[in-house]
């Protein structure tokens, strides 16, 4: 636990809101400034004249939650609750909106299955979205203008909720554990999902631990069998080169999928995230007029929504994953896309800061519910009912699994395509090779022509110049 004795207490602030009056009482701890609201003011001045006295005492503050080390000491019977929004308060000046968001659900789902009871339990609905929505997220929490039945869900919460010291039990470790792999109806979560809840939980015990809230993380020792992840991408899912083709056309013949054609292009014939293509710009466009080209990727703008998101804006500024802030991705421009890009820039323009793909209306944020809703017209457009039932090229997304996997199937060094797709080898190789449609041919050729046997309805021969195509 780190301390520190440079300490500043504030006066109390008064909050006036549409419904009722709140007290905050602010004070800062090192470099890092702290504010807790109360609904009236003397809590809100019985808060502060404890954080005083230990100050005078000369009292040491623990810097990661802004509190007296002896009002740690006091609280370790802290409800999971309290401790939940403590721990997002922590992680949230550090992370992305997107990662924000995912603690928030994460979160919820651990709550859920730490309540006391559920006498007086609020609709199942609410209670998740007030805890995800408004206790697990910062900068609402003590938005004056938070809705009344939202209020009375946390304030349910608040007193339903079991102490943090409760996971030491295994029975209730596992009941935790055991709840994160369900949804709210009851059905089973993605195993990616669990994962990913199960990791942030991890986490959180931790910082239980350094809080002295739990002796050590109990959940190593638990024998708790998550459910199986897999980490490769479904074959079934990935588009040949003829297939999206067909749906970059299918695009175009929407109304008015023409000024999308090129973000779906970028997406395949450049591997880039979907909030890679949303970011480019004009100067990151290193093009001749036809043929190869480079892509200059600088940042991304994933969605995440504007609750979650410094700005207020749906999407959040990121450097590029897994790169250092400012630090640039080349990628190669194939002619195809060269072509798509200069009909985008000369059908529908640059707004003045440069960017490409915006919205149709106002030439704002492009939506992600108009790349959805194009996407979807476009499938159904290009393919037959029961191929567009498959799961093939089911999202935008599964083009750049299509495009990876046309450059490593290609031949082009898994290195180099690391590189491009923004990876490391190592997923590279464990996520996207094997996954082009059709790539199995030759294998089973030569294992016909090992076993003997004679395709009588093709000429095709496999000789012994195969075994290097």
């Amino acid at each position: 636990m780190d301390t520190t004795y440079d300490v500043n207490v504030w006066s109390i602030r008064e909050n006036v809101g549409t419904t009722a009056k709140t007290y905050s009482v602010r004070w800062k701890v090192g470099s890092r400034r702290w504010k807790t609201t109360f609904k009236t003011a003397a809590l809100a001045d019985s808060f502060r004249s404890d954080l005083l006295s230990a100050a005078r005492k000369g009292e040491a503050f623990d810097t990661s939650t802004g509190r007296p080390v002896s009002m740690l000491r006091a609280s370790k019977g802290m409800s999971w609750y309290a401790f939940a929004c403590a721990y997002v308060d922590l992680k949230w000046p550090r992370v992305a909106a997107t990662t924000r968001r995912t603690h928030a659900e994460a979160l919820t789902a651990v709550t859920t299955a730490m309540f006391t009871s559920t006498r007086g339990q609020p609709d199942g609905k609410l209670l998740r979205a007030a805890l995800k929505r408004w206790a697990f997220n910062t900068a609402r929490r003590d938005d004056p203008n938070c809705p009344d039945d939202v209020r009375s869900a946390l304030r349910w919460a608040t007193s339903h909720t079991r102490p943090v010291s409760a996971l030491r039990d295994p029975r209730m470790l596992r009941q935790v554990l055991d709840g994160l792999t369900v949804k709210l109806d009851g059905t089973p979560a993605a195993p990616s999902v669990t994962s990913r809840r199960r990791r942030i939980l991890h986490a959180a015990l931790e910082y239980a631990v350094e809080l002295e809230l739990l002796d050590k993380n109990p959940m190593p020792a638990l024998k708790w069998t998550p459910p199986k992840t897999t980490h490769g991408i479904d074959r079934r899912r990935v588009a040949n080169p003829i297939q999206a083709r067909m749906l970059l056309h299918a695009v175009g013949q929407q109304r008015g999928g023409r000024r999308l054609v090129a973000l779906f292009g970028c997406l395949y014939y450049a591997a880039l995230r979907p909030g890679e293509a949303i970011s480019l710009a004009k100067h990151n466009l290193s093009l001749p007029t036809r043929g190869w080209g480079e892509l200059h990727i600088e940042r991304a703008e994933p969605y995440a929504g504007k609750e979650w998101t410094d700005s207020g804006r749906n999407r959040d500024q990121r450097p590029l994953k897994q790169r250092a802030r400012g630090e640039v991705r080349v990628v190669p421009c194939p002619p195809a896309l060269t072509e798509l890009l200069h009909a985008h820039i000369a059908e529908f323009g640059v707004q003045p800061d440069g960017r490409l793909f915006v919205g149709e209306r106002n030439g704002g944020e492009l939506p992600t519910m108009t790349i959805g809703r194009m996407w979807r017209r476009a499938r159904q457009a290009a393919f037959m009912p029961e191929v567009a039932a498959s799961p093939l090229a089911r999202t935008p997304y599964d083009l750049r699994h299509a495009a990876v996997s046309t450059w490593l199937n290609g031949g082009v060094p898994a290195t180099t395509v690391a590189e491009w797709a923004g990876h490391s080898v190592e997923v590279l190789l464990r996520i996207y090779a094997k996954c082009l449609d059709g790539g199995d041919a030759l294998v089973r050729r030569r294992v016909e022509a090992a076993l003997g046997h004679v395709d009588t309805h093709t000429a095709t021969d496999v000789s012994p110049s195969d075994e290097h195509p």
